[in-house]
């Protein structure tokens, strides 16, 4: 059996228990899946959306049965009985870090071959002592991660950020040439990956000023910072261009001309990905040890316990995290042996 993707839970008190049992139940799920979470919450959640589904509870990945109709789900903690639905608690703040940080583990310990999440409560988290903005930062402490970023995509548009969940001043303030050449050997290097990959991404970079500052006369940044780091990536072989206004740049990679956008900051690179739907936009962490996607959408406490909540960005998680965790296709050999390739 192939080893199965972890999926967390998120935050009980929000959606995340229902978009997970509504995406593990959707027979357009494609590979095994391991739950990590409350199985009473999980009974609740199918109970609420209809999903036909035992849950079966297990204490190690292995003993996984993936069986039709059933859920393998690995316990993390105990939830107390009168914890609310759609409301901030510490103790789901708690809880949710607990699933992310066992399925970090997991990954570390190659037993499973990716991890997606459903979403966590930023202020849950702060409420109950944990000093971290979100997922990105936590996967990326508790695997000793130094260089990484998030990566948002959806079947038009791929986006990865140089800051993300920082105040745009300070975010402006921290963006460096290395910083910006980092984010771009990240991003060729992801796009190289998996099954899906890319032949030799091209990487557009977006402008921080408007008009890409005009040659200084609205800023310098992307003359001094910007400029330097793609001229850099070029040097290495990166197809990486720009800075290139931000106003247009999204458009050109949406119509094809470029595989993905380098955005400086979290909104100028968001807001193009969720304008185009956030049921099937996905959230990659790229520069981690193992594979990690997620919806791209919060827990949304308003929805929760009616049922109705979209799982298709979950579902689409699941599916981007299959792709990116598969070898690359071998390459084509001609009858003497040797490696045809499709670009020379």
């Amino acid at each position: 059996m192939t080893r199965p993707i972890a999926l967390t839970m998120g935050d009980p008190s929000g959606i995340g228990p229902e978009i997970t049992v509504k995406a593990y139940a959707d027979p357009r799920r494609r590979r095994p899946v391991v739950v990590i979470g409350d199985p009473d919450t999980l009974a609740r959640a199918c109970r609420v959306t209809g999903a036909e589904l035992t849950l079966r509870t297990i204490s190690t990945v292995a003993e996984a049965a993936h069986s039709p109709g059933v859920m393998d789900v690995l316990p993390v903690g105990a939830l107390p009985a009168d914890l609310p639905l759609g409301t901030v608690d510490a103790r789901a703040g708690a809880a949710s870090f607990q699933y992310v940080r066992r399925g970090i583990e997991l990954a570390l310990e190659g037993e499973i071959r990716a991890l997606t999440t459903a979403p966590i409560n930023k202020e849950a988290l702060r409420l109950a002592g944990l000093p971290y903005p979100g997922h990105t930062e936590i996967l990326a402490e508790l695997s000793g991660t130094e260089d990484y970023a998030m990566m948002m995509a959806n079947d038009e548009l791929r986006v990865v950020l140089v800051t993300v969940h920082r105040s745009l001043r300070t975010a402006l303030d921290s963006l460096t040439t290395a910083r910006e050449l980092e984010i771009i050997r990240l991003t060729h290097r992801t796009l190289l990956a998996g099954r899906a990959k890319s032949a030799r991404p091209r990487i557009a970079v977006a402008a921080l000023n408007p008009h890409a500052g005009e040659n200084g006369l609205f800023g310098r940044e992307d003359l001094d910072i910007i400029e330097p780091a793609v001229r850099a990536a070029r040097r290495e072989g990166i197809d990486a261009s720009g800075p290139w206004p931000a106003d247009t740049v999204f458009m050109r990679a949406r119509a094809g001309e470029f595989d993905v956008v380098v955005a400086q900051y979290h909104d100028q690179g968001l807001i193009p990905v969720k304008y185009l739907g956030l049921e099937h936009g996905v959230n990659i962490t790229i520069g981690l040890p193992f594979v990690r996607t997620s919806v791209d959408h919060g827990t949304a406490f308003d929805l929760a316990g009616q049922g109705t909540a979209d799982h298709t960005s979950l579902l689409t998680a699941l599916h981007q995290a299959d792709e990116l965790a598969q070898p690359p296709a071998p390459e084509p050999e001609d009858p003497r042996g040797l490696h045809l390739h499709a670009h020379p």
